[in-house]
Parts: C-alpha cells; sequence; structure tokens
C-alpha cells in the first residue's frame, strides 16, 4: 500500500490513491495509533487530555465533508467521541478545537494548498500542533500491520454513533474568536478605520477574517469566498502569481491592501495598495519587530532553514535568540512547546507567535498584520519599505528543478558539502550548513538552499541576496548543480 505520512500528514490524488476505501484504512489505523499506551510519550498537555475524544474537521475540497464523516463514522466504531465540525473550518480553527475541548487528537480533512484534484490527512496531537514524526510513523506500523493480518477498519452507523452521543456536531468558529481576539487588538484595529480585502481563494478560511471584524469599525471586502472544490482553477496558495484576483481588486478600490489565505487558511500572503506581493519572510519580519517594539515582548525566534535572514538581524538588534529548523511546521512547534518562544515560522507562510497553539495560522498571522498597519498609522507599502532600509536589502526567489533521474538524498548532501565553492557571486562562503540540505552562508549574509527531494527527482533551490544580481547568481549556480547531477 503506498500510503505515507509526509511532514503534514498524507495526501493523494482523490479517486486514485484517496479512496473512501483508503481512508478507513488509514482512519483505523489512526484510531489504532491514539489508543496506544504510547501515543504522547510523555508530551501530554496539562490538564491530561481526554483519550476517548477526537475532533473532526474538513476544507471546501471536492467529497471533503464526505470524507470527514466516514472519518467520524471509524473513530466512533473503535469508541472515540467524536466531535465533527458543523460545515468547512480553517486548520487552524480545529487544531484550537482539539486543545479548547482537551481531546487526545485531531483530524483534519484537506491537501492544504495543493492543486484541486488532492484531498488528504492532516494529524492533530493534543496540544493542537500536527503529530510528530514518531506519531506519524506510529500510524504508518499499524497501517501495515493491518494489512498484513487481513483486518479491515471497524465502521458504525452515521446515525447509530450520532444517537448514541459518539458523534457529536459543533462549530469551532466562536471559541477560535474568543482566542483571538485575546491575541489581537481589536480596539487598535477599530480605531484605525482599515479598509481591506480578504482574498480566501475558495478555501476554507473564507468568512472568518471577515466574521471577527464585523462589528469593528473596518470595511472589509472579501472575494474568493464562495464555495468552489476547484479553486477556480489555480492551486489555493497565497503567492503572488495566485493572486491576480485580490490586485485587481485592491486596483479597484476595493481595499487599501489585502490579506490571503490558502486552502485551509493555515498560511498567509499579503499585498500592498499598490499591488506588491508581501510575502511570508516580510511579515515574520514586521510581526517580530511590532511584537518587540509596540508590544514589548521577548522570547526566542524560530525559522526553517528556507527562511529570510531579516528576522535574525532584527533578532540581534533585540538581544533574542535565533534558532534554525529544518523545513516543516512541526520542527517549530517543537520549540513552542518546550521554551519561551516569541515568534516561529516558514518562507511558506506558516506563522505563530507566543500565546498560541503551535500551529501555522494565516487567520491570527493576517489580523496581526491589520494590528500591525492600524498601530502604525502608516500603509503597508511603507512598513516593507522602512523595514528594508532597517533589516535588508532583502531578495528572495525559490525554484524547484526538475532532475532526470532520482538521486539519492543523502549522496547528493554529501557531495554539496565536500565540493562547496570558495565563493558565489563575488562573496566568500563563510559557513556551510546541513540542518536540511545544504545551505551555503556567504559574507554579505546572502545564502542558497539546495534541498534534494527524498521522493521524487527534483532539488529545490532558495536564494536569498542583499541585491537581485546576488539572488541571480545562487540560483544560477543551483542550476549548475541540477545539470551536472542530470
Amino acid at each position: 500500500m503506498t500510503i505515507h505520512f509526509g511532514t503534514d500528514g498524507w495526501r493523494a490524488v482523490i479517486s486514485d490513491t484517496f479512496t473512501f476505501h483508503n481512508l478507513r484504512l488509514v482512519t483505523q489505523a489512526v484510531a489504532d495509533a491514539v489508543a496506544s499506551p504510547h501515543w504522547m510519550n510523555g508530551n501530554a498537555p496539562e490538564p491530561a487530555p481526554d483519550a476517548k475524544k477526537m475532533v473532526v474537521g474538513f476544507d471546501t475540497r471536492f467529497l471533503s465533508d464526505r470524507y470527514a464523516k466516514e472519518v467520524a463514522r471509524v473513530l466512533a466504531a473503535n469508541g472515540f467521541r467524536v466531535y465533527l465540525s458543523q460545515a468547512d473550518a480553517p486548520t487552524p480553527a480545529i487544531s484550537y478545537s482539539v486543545k479548547y475541548l482537551g481531546a487526545i487528537g485531531g483530524v483534519m480533512i484537506t491537501a492544504s494548498h495543493n492543486a484541486p484534484r488532492y484531498n488528504g490527512v492532516k494529524l492533530k496531537s493534543a496540544r493542537g500542533n500536527s503529530a510528530s514524526p514518531e506519531q506519524c510513523r506510529r500510524v504508518e506500523v499499524y497501517l501495515n500491520d493491518n494489512e498484513q493480518q487481513g483486518r479491515g477498519p471497524n465502521l458504525m452507523d452515521y446515525e447509530k454513533a450520532t444517537q448514541a452521543g459518539l458523534i457529536t456536531r459543533f462549530n469551532p468558529i466562536p471559541a477560535y474568536y474568543d482566542h483571538l481576539r485575546e491575541l489581537i487588538d481589536m480596539d487598535t484595529i477599530s480605531e484605525a478605520r482599515q479598509r481591506v480585502v480578504v482574498d480566501s481563494m475558495y478555501g476554507s478560511g473564507r468568512g472568518v477574517i471577515r466574521g471577527i471584524l464585523q462589528g469593528t469599525a473596518c470595511e472589509v471586502t472579501e472575494i474568493r469566498g464562495e464555495m468552489n472544490p476547484g479553486f477556480g482553477g489555480v492551486h489555493p496558495e497565497p503567492i503572488g502569481r495566485y493572486l491576480g484576483t485580490l490586485a485587481g481588486a485592491i486596483s479597484t478600490g476595493l481595499g487599501n491592501f489585502g490579506l490571503a489565505t490558502d486552502g485551509d487558511a493555515d498560511r498567509i500572503g499579503a499585498m500592498d495598495e499598490r499591488g506588491n506581493f508581501v510575502d511570508p519572510h516580510k511579515i515574520m519580519a514586521l510581526s517580530l519587530k511590532h511584537l518587540v517594539e509596540k508590544r514589548g515582548l521577548s522570547g526566542s525566534v524560530i525559522r526553517t532553514v528556507s527562511t529570510t535572514r531579516m528576522v535574525d538581524r532584527l533578532a540581534a538588534k533585540y538581544g533574542l535568540p535565533v534558532r534554525e529548523t529544518p523545513v516543516g511546521f512541526n520542527h517549530i512547534a517543537d520549540y513552542m512547546m518546550k521554551e519561551d518562544v516569541l515568534i516561529g515560522g516558514e518562507e511558506s507562510g506558516g506563522i505563530s507567535f507566543k500565546g498560541h497553539i503551535p500551529e501555522g495560522d494565516g487567520i491570527i498571522m493576517g489580523l496581526l498584520l491589520l494590528e500591525i498597519v492600524s498601530a502604525n498609522r502608516t500603509s503597508l507599502y511603507e512598513l516593507v519599505e522602512n523595514l528594508l532600509k532597517e533589516a535588508g536589502p532583502s531578495f528572495y526567489e525559490r525554484r524547484d528543478l526538475r532532475l532526470s533521474q532520482p538521486v539519492s538524498k543523502q549522496i547528493m548532501v554529501q557531495k554539496l558539502v565536500e565540493e562547496a565553492p570558495a565563493q558565489i557571486g563575488g562573496e566568500s562562503i563563510i559557513n556551510v550548513g546541513t540542518t536540511d540540505g545544504v545551505k551555503y552562508l556567504l559574507a554579505d549574509e546572502s545564502w542558497l538552499l539546495i534541498r534534494p527531494s527524498g521522493t521524487e527527482p527534483v532539488l529545490r533551490v532558495y536564494a536569498e541576496g542583499r541585491s537581485e544580481e546576488m539572488v541571480k547568481a545562487l540560483l544560477a549556480y543551483g542550476g549548475q548543480i541540477a545539470s551536472s547531477v542530470s
């Protein structure tokens, strides 16, 4: 069976591998794993969660609501009391519900930012964070063991499970809103009377930012907020090339800037009043600056290996420690659960901060960015310009380079370390890191990250430079590496 859990769950093509049959098998393995005595591995929150309570949610994708019902039926048949979302909801809202309801875990039916033909399963642990790699491996062990023993999934009739109190429909949004209001300065937002466009990209964040801002003096225009499982033919990923609709809304005067969330609203992107895309690197740096300078907060700063060093320069100014992790928010979450973390984030747009669950959250980061613009009484364009003057300049680009044949990740990393150049683009390489792939750090703090995929013939190349010319030079070197192994 070709079902494997990656850094954030299992994803597959609908009606190919992602079928009702396979989903039931996966859910049975989840039930077995969660019921095992080693599920929490001593990492349970206080008070201890209810070992027989699970939360299930779903996004706006094709059949997601039906898939979620099947998950609930299998869990109920295994003796769990299941809280099943009444309607599509953001992953962060479901994750917060796991913690709020004191559940042992949760299942979110979503393929996040992936193309419309995909669906998937995100598995949540008791703190609201994504299940650890060890927990996901435990699910895979049970999945394979059940297959070898010919053990099918337990399954209970939905109506009978509901009547027996094993499945309860609930609305995760009210408690989530209460939590957000504790972490976001709604008064500052209201006083500034902002005009903002929210692009939900047809995802399950639809209506959520607009809803919490009702009653404030903000004028909110939401676009792409209706149900559309095909996402209008684009990936529901809040990056520049998919936000033409948002740029058009801003240019026609519907708002002074824009916020965009992905298919399940755990990622954030933004656009200023001039139609410039404001990427997660800048959003994280602006957030760090605001949390320290406006709120007076402190703590460590956690970023993935592919995230801007602007946060390093700001953290150095504030005297805050910086931790670098492999790609994947689960690595950031590990720090958020064991030390005092001010903010943690990754280049893909998953960001969280102190007081929130250890989970990337596009909703709360969109609201925080709205608070930042409101508190400074200036435009998003000016805020970014001032940030770049203080912590930049910073230019960033990523490319995924396809190889003609698969390569061993371990051998590729070894080759990149052993054959590291002395300089790129006229700047000396002062450090070669292997946190995740190989990262060349240059004397001017530009950097090149090359991450060989472990599952497909692809080199993921990330570059940040102090000039556009340096980024081009870094990417060109990455292209040479790809050519040399093709």
